[in-house]
């Protein structure tokens, strides 16, 4: 068979480069001979063949230039990689109040390839799969990862569902970790920020013995202990979002010093209706120009002293948010009170050993365990007048009563403004108030995972074998740490004004009050998940030869039992106290789930003649409960000359959906909000006098589906690889990906606003009256990605040393989506912000290094394309156009720089900087409730500005 030019480099360059620090192909070739003959399997196919041979689009990091870089963990590698998604599926990008959906991310980073998101993307360690995190229950936490023990990461850019089965679709990301290791190796890493805050610490050992050749046997173990530590928001200027000259303004009435507000206290003495209502009623008419005040800080009256007169709070922006009402209202700048990297300690052990029976078979065993422990911090509570549930199950008691120190002053200011005839006097003051008191929330989340494996390799004939059994679990907790109060306790104290909303003036009894309501302990949520996998496989060739060679197969069959549990509020019935913005989960409890799948699978290599092979793969998957799926793929590698390859390939995936959205108990629960029938009422607006659009309440029935089927895809790519030489090479890859059968929880608006797709879940009596809306997840969608991967590698010499081009980029053509397969498809989202992922048109890293005798240097750049911001509701509304608005985010370029020295014995040292001029993240006004970043996008940029990195090794 005809081999590429410079097969080793051809090996590399033919991963299109996905990450910076790929060897050059003058070092390529150095190596090739040494290799030469040596077969391996290379994540993606299962045949084993020499390095060279493979055409996959598989990009290999080895461990020396990830700490070249200073990547100390496979999240920060997830960051940096140009085909990773820029989503929510980090630690930096979830740090505020967590939907069930992201409850995992408490302490969960995910892998998520060409944006197919973390539960579309495979996460393999040592070709195995791994449990999935314990309360995340559809995706591998890489933050178990034991990084410091790894030898490379593998990383396949293309279906592989024909030879692994389901969630492959986006990629394979395999963490390979160190094998026939001997001595004694101790690492310590810093990274430390000139601004201060989000220091990150490592310390690694890492010790084996024995030689699989000479003694027969192999012993390691790592051990890797990291921190890292809080940056928050106050860290770091450009996180102040009162800029409503470009934008940004905070959406919040929820302030230090309280803000009147227009809600009924919901008191129940018949004998004083003064006590159904708050002071400002439902709202009152402003005097000067009759504008309605839902809300109203007395700072902001005639003679106040104005919202700026506490600390991070300004004016209420009405225009920019839309919001008359609230005209004398005070904002307080709660995302930059937000935390912009958490607080995370990860402990990572691994102990392996392999024993050779014979020259042909050897016996190996595998311990792989982790803890870490996240601590989400963010902003104080905010309090709000229909949330807390008093002493006996009462509401209103914490508003402040006329008896409060404090009443009368603010009412006082009220009634001169407003006049008394607007006002119920004596009535209690109902308010939104950020509770400073109260200190930051903070969740606490210990997730411990773990692996055992035992398994065996060997030779019979001339096939190669394996098999391995292992046993994996990963079992988190969430935990309130500090921050959440029980409300019966907490309600008295402001009603009775002994915690001071409108001033902070608390009594010592108020404050012993707050610290004895603390809920500081209670269990959020809990899970675990559970993986027992046995796997057997078989490689050789079939003994017959085509043009080009033989025919290589590879069979193989998987078991796996899948098992996930998840516990809501830990206490009993009777111990369940309220606990205000605690977010609970319990309506996804689901006590125990589990399922078996069985796989056989296959795969050959035909070398159809010298120059032109084809791969083809199928694999038969059976699920436990909703039956099988196959899935075929085709690959083929043509060679003409020397110089030139070109590869494809077609092949079709799946993705199961989770156990909670198979299995969670179907509950139905009555709309609080007026609604219409969508049959009847074209205006989807209640309004009582037109026939068929009054309101009504109908249940919502929500959780789990067990008839829902697996979001199925079919993929393409398409490429080619250009060599003229060892000092040049180029590729270029087109790929696409369309999902069929999308999961996802459209919500009862939408299904209203597309009523004839969705009329079927809409449920009605015998009289076809509406009764009941079922809002349950669907397979319904479709979406399509489509981009380009582009890589480059040059090098050569110069003064004495040599030098190293390293170019790779990510183009995005397409991604759209439909809620249903018979609508149209929705804009394309390439270039504009959106909540979950923002797909970026360009992505892409230059790097340049220069090698002499004992030292390297290495300059990189890092490029994030430019994209629409989303509009401020007052502009989208047009009715305002701030001066300084500007609806292009800027691109995102940053400069790493390096240094490394390998000239004294046993000691290895590497100096960095990162973000070497110091450039802050590129301005954003998106809507901070629903996407993370306070003037910036977490998801784009690095918050922590320039960093100095040491990392020190020794050998023993």
């Amino acid at each position: 068979m005809k081999q590429f030019k410079y097969s080793k480099a051809a090996f590399l360059i033919a991963g299109a480069l996905s990450y910076p620090t790929i060897g050059s192909a003058a070092e390529a070739e150095a190596t090739a001979e040494e290799d030469k003959g040596k077969k391996i399997i290379i994540t993606g196919s299962r045949i084993k063949r020499t390095e060279g041979e493979n055409a996959l689009p598989v990009t290999v990091i080895t461990k020396a230039q990830l700490e070249a870089d200073g990547i100390t963990s496979a999240e920060q590698l997830m960051l940096t990689l140009n085909i990773a998604a820029n989503s929510t599926d980090n630690l930096a990008s979830n740090n505020g109040i967590t939907s069930s959906d992201n409850r995992g991310n408490n302490g969960f980073s995910g892998a998520n390839l060409r944006g197919q998101g973390a539960s579309s993307t495979l996460v393999l360690l040592n070709g195995r799969r791994v449990a999935t995190h314990g309360m995340k229950g559809r995706a591998v936490d890489i933050n178990s990862i034991p990084f410091a023990a790894i030898e490379r990461v593998e990383i396949l850019r293309d279906g592989a569902s024909a030879v692994y089965g389901t969630d492959a679709i986006g990629g394979v990301i395999n963490f390979i970790m160190k094998n026939d290791y001997q001595g004694i190796e101790a690492s310590l890493y810093t990274d430390i920020t000139e601004a201060g805050g989000g220091n990150i610490n490592r310390f690694s050992l890492v010790g084996g013995f024995g030689d699989l050749l000479d003694d027969g046997f192999n012993v390691v173990t790592s051990l890797s202990i990291k921190k890292n530590d809080i940056l928050r928001g106050t860290d770091r200027d450009f996180t102040s979002t009162f800029q409503s000259d470009r934008g940004l303004s905070p959406d919040t009435s929820g302030t230090p010093y309280a803000t009147l507000n227009n809600r009924s206290s919901g008191g129940d003495d018949p004998n004083n209706s003064l006590q159904r209502y708050n002071l400002i009623g439902t709202g009152l008419i402003n005097p000067v120009n009759g504008i309605f005040d839902a809300l109203v800080n007395t700072l902001e009256l005639p003679g106040g002293a104005g919202c700026d007169s506490v600390a991070n709070q300004g004016e209420y922006d009405t225009e920019l948010w839309d919001a008359a009402s609230r005209q004398l209202a005070c904002a307080w700048d709660y995302p930059r009170a937000s935390v912009l990297a958490q607080p995370v300690e990860t402990i990572n052990f691994v102990s392996k050993g392999t024993f050779k029976l014979n020259e042909e078979t050897e016996l190996f065993a595998e311990v792989v365990a982790s803890q870490v422990v996240s601590n989400k911090v963010f902003e104080p509570i905010q309090v709000t007048p229909w949330s807390l549930v008093g002493e006996g199950g009462q509401r209103g008691q914490h508003y402040v009563q006329p008896t409060a120190p404090n009443y009368q002053a603010v009412a006082d200011a009220v009634i001169a403004y407003y006049g008394a005839d607007q006002l119920n006097i004596g009535a209690p003051l109902a308010y939104r108030w950020r509770c400073m008191v109260c200190g930051p929330r903070h969740i606490k989340t210990q997730t411990d995972a773990m692996r055992f494996l035992i398994g065996a390799n060997g030779v019979f004939g001339d096939w190669d074998w394996g098999t391995g059994l292992s046993y994996a679990t990963s079992e988190g907790k969430s935990k309130l740490n500090g921050g959440y109060y029980y409300e019966d306790a907490l309600a008295p104290l402001l009603g009775n004004g002994s915690i001071d909303v409108f001033g902070g003036n608390h009594t010592p009894e108020g404050l012993a009050g707050l610290q004895a309501a603390s809920a500081a302990g209670t269990v959020l949520f809990s899970g675990k998940s559970t993986l027992t996998a046995f796997d057997f496989s078989t490689s050789g060739g079939v003994g017959f030869d085509l043009s080009g060679g033989e025919i290589m197969v590879a069979t193989g069959i998987d078991y796996r039992r899948e098992e996930f549990g998840f516990n809501g509020d830990e206490r009993s019935d009777e111990a369940q106290r309220r606990i205000d913005a605690a977010p609970f989960d319990n309506g996804n409890v689901l006590e125990s789930a589990s399922r078996d799948v069985t796989a056989i699978y296959g795969e050959a290599l035909l070398p159809i003649t010298d120059d032109f092979e084809m791969t083809v793969a199928i694999r038969h998957d059976s699920y436990s409960g909703f039956g099988g799926t196959t899935n075929p793929k085709v690959s083929f590698k043509y060679t003409p000359n020397d110089d030139l390859l070109f590869r494809g390939a077609y092949n079709t995936g799946f993705r199961v959906p989770s156990f909670n959205q198979l299995f969670d108990d179907p509950r139905s629960e009555v709309l609080l909000t007026e609604i219409v029938d969508p049959a009847t009422c074209d205006t989807l607006s209640v309004d009582a006098t037109i026939a068929g659009c009054e309101g009504i309440t109908p249940n919502l029935i929500q959780g789990g589906k067990e008839t829902l089927q697996p979001e199925e895809s079919n993929q393409s790519s398409f490429g080619l690889v250009w060599g003229p030489s060892a000092e040049f090479s180029f590729s270029l890859d087109w790929w696409e990906i369309n999902k069929e059968g999308t999961i996802q929880l459209p919500g009862f608006t939408t299904m209203m606003e597309n009523y004839d797709i969705f009329q079927a879940n809409f449920i009605r009596d015998g009289s076809g009256t509406l009764v009941a809306i079922d809002n349950r997840w669907v397979n319904a969608g479709e979406r399509i990605t489509q981009g380009l991967e582009i890589g480059v590698l040059a090098n050569g010499l110069y003064g004495g040393g040599k030098w190293d081009y390293i170019f790779n980029a990510s183009y995005l053509i397409k991604d759209k989506k439909r809620i249903r397969i018979n609508l149209p498809y929705d804009a394309n989202e390439v270039g504009k912000h959106t909540t979950r992922n923002i797909p970026l048109r360009w992505k892409f890293t230059n790097q340049f290094r220069v090698t002499f005798d004992e030292w390297q240097h290495s300059l990189t750049h890092i490029y994030r394309d430019s994209y629409q911001d989303e509009l401020p509701k007052g502009l989208e509304r047009g009715i305002v156009y701030p001066v300084n608005w500007d609806p292009t985010v800027d691109s995102y370029s940053t400069f790493n720089y390096s240094l490394a020295y390998s000239g004294l014995d046993n000691i290895g040292i590497t100096f960095g900087i990162k973000n070497l001029f110091d450039t802050d993240p590129p301005f954003t006004a998106h809507r901070n409730d629903f996407s993370p970043g306070a003037g910036f996008d977490p998801r784009v940029a690095d918050p922590r500005g320039r960093a100095y990195t040491v990392l020190l090794t020794y050998k023993f």
